[in-house]
């Protein structure tokens, strides 16, 4: 009896570490990677892409899963986007397909095999393909906290064990306009910086942590190689590297465009010519009515959309809405416009003094417009003052 006992648990030793074996060794003959596709020449990939590769030997597939599409055909597109209501969709794709559309447009793509169990390789699929049915594809799109490349990072995190502790790979304390400014001028793409700029709030300028910087298909691909406390990487290669560049053509820098339209308003209102008075009345009527449509818009912005990082816009501080009525009153005798305009260019000076030490980073291209924007208004107030 006492051998027959130790054969018994000798058997059942055997199947529990027959049963860890079968859980811990691969046999599932799949393979996940996260693919990095470089930045491109356009606004809408000067940040680059990320997606998800799985090879199922099984199945003889090899698929794409990209969290980046959204439908252009929809009618209300624009206004969806403008509102942040725009909603992205995972899709599937043959690799070939997607590797094919990539090196067509110049974009270098690295793959980075993840080191995963048999258990994890079938839960990151079976959430992959639980995503794609109609009733959980979409998702609202948030390009700094909810995007294509995030989406990816969660479901890693989620179905890695132990979870993988992603490090910095920004100095700790980048801000989010900073890493995204670091895009954009290493691709000469000033004057969307200058938009980005207009349009984005106080949020955009919080330190990130080390998370919210893999909202960057680079910086997940970095922190992904470099894990703490487990190893993620089983291999990595390049799948397609470009062998030529294309020449980068510069045009007309905003900080010299805004400030040579600056010079030449102020020359011609030292001007005593008519046609030169006639001028500057112009072009006063179009500064203030831009800058009263663009503080519009930046309400507009900042309250009727669901945009994270639109929110508590210093840009308003400068571009008034209420100058779309003051425009009508640069030449007319009123006494409330006469202080609306000395006022104004007090607290453009204000601006002015204060611009570097402000929590929220402004671009530099428009000091020369809050100068002259400055200089007009004390202008509009004298007008109207002699009048």
């Amino acid at each position: 009896m006492k051998n027959l006992w130790r054969v018994y648990v000798l058997i059942m030793l055997l199947g529990i570490q027959q049963t860890a074996f079968s859980q811990n060794t691969d046999s599932s003959r799949i393979r996940i990677s996260l693919l990095t596709c470089s930045p491109g020449e356009e606004l809408y990939s000067i940040f680059g892409h990320s997606a998800l590769r799985i090879i199922d030997s099984n199945n003889v597939t090899d698929l794409v899963y990209n969290y980046g599409t959204f439908d252009f055909e929809d009618k209300d597109f624009y206004l969806k986007f403008a509102r942040g209501k725009l909603l992205y969709f995972v899709s599937l794709e043959r690799t070939g397909d997607f590797l094919f559309f990539y090196s067509e447009t110049g974009r270098s793509i690295k793959e980075q095999v993840l080191n995963l169990t048999y258990t994890e390789k079938k839960d990151i699929q079976l959430a992959l393909n639980e995503n794609l049915k109609e009733e959980n594809r979409f998702y609202k799109y948030d390009f700094f906290l909810d995007n294509c490349t995030t989406r990816l990072r969660d479901i890693i995190k989620k179905h890695k064990y132990p979870t993988p502790q992603l490090p910095y790979v920004m100095p700790e304390k980048t801000r989010f306009r900073q890493a995204i400014h670091q895009y954009l001028e290493k691709g000469d793409k000033y004057w969307s910086q200058l938009g980005i700029d207009l349009v984005l709030g106080l949020p955009t300028d919080k330190i990130m942590t080390a998370e919210e910087q893999e909202f960057l298909p680079d910086n997940l691909m970095k922190a992904v190689d470099s894990c703490h406390n487990t190893s993620l990487v089983a291999q990595k290669s390049t799948l397609y590297e470009p062998t030529a560049f294309l020449p980068k053509s510069k045009g007309l820098n905003p900080m010299i465009a805004f400030s040579l339209f600056a010079l030449i308003t102020f020359l011609l209102s030292l001007s005593k010519n008519k046609v030169a008075i006639s001028v500057t009345n112009v072009l006063d009527k179009f500064l203030f009515l831009t800058t009263g449509l663009l503080g519009v818009i930046l309400i507009f912005m900042w309250t009727m959309t669901d945009h994270s990082m639109t929110k508590n816009n210093f840009n308003l501080l400068w571009a008034l809405p209420t100058n779309i009525i003051a425009v009508f009153f640069t030449k007319r005798e009123n006494k409330f416009f006469k202080k609306y305009f000395l006022y104004y260019a007090c607290l453009m000076l204000l601006l002015l003094l204060t611009w570097f030490v402000l929590p929220q980073e402004l671009n530099n291209a428009l000091i020369p417009i809050v100068v002259l924007v400055m200089y007009r208004s004390f202008k509009c107030h004298q007008h109207i003052h002699q009048l």
